[in-house]
């Protein structure tokens, strides 16, 4: 298990995490790879797993019903994938595919929620990652529908 603990406490997402924290979190993980072309998850599919991605690029895509998917980020090594494990109801609201062929490390979210709940301090350190991505996230799907629907860029200074 300590070649998990490396591959995790090497990743940039979680720089500075304490090594107690990295071990709690380690025995949720698992080294996986995905060939370019596949789907990592799906709209509307539990969302049961987070991955940690080391190499390739994958791509967090929103789609339409006669629509080319619309891609609202692309994501690649030093990036993580998936956020809705973190609140209920725990399904996933986009998809995501890899574009190039992917080796990310793979977490549990229900054994990683479990684990976070007993320890509230490694809960705290994965949302003050998580958040600021979030928003990073909202504000491109945002950018993404403006630039759909033709709305004009909101102003410097709006909040």
């Amino acid at each position: 298990m300590k070649w998990i603990e490396e591959l995790i406490s090497d990743h940039p997402f979680l720089e500075g995490i304490d090594a107690a924290s990295i071990k709690l979190m380690a025995g949720c993980a698992r080294n996986v790879s995905f060939d370019a072309g596949r789907y990592i998850m799906h709209a509307g599919d539990a969302a049961d797993h987070f991955y940690l991605i080391r190499r390739g690029v994958a791509a967090l895509e929103c789609c339409s019903p006669g629509h080319d998917p619309i891609i609202i980020e692309t994501l690649r090594e030093g990036d993580f994938l998936g956020v809705s494990w973190l609140a209920p109801p725990y399904i996933s609201q986009f998809d995501s595919r890899a574009v190039e062929s992917v080796q990310a490390v793979d977490f549990d979210a229900a054994c990683l929620r479990g684990k976070c709940e007993a320890d509230h301090n490694l809960g705290y350190e994965l949302m003050k990652r998580f958040v600021p991505a979030i928003m990073k996230r909202l504000h491109a799907a945002r950018v993404q529908s403006m630039d759909i629907y033709g709305c004009p860029p909101p102003a410097e200074d709006a909040d």
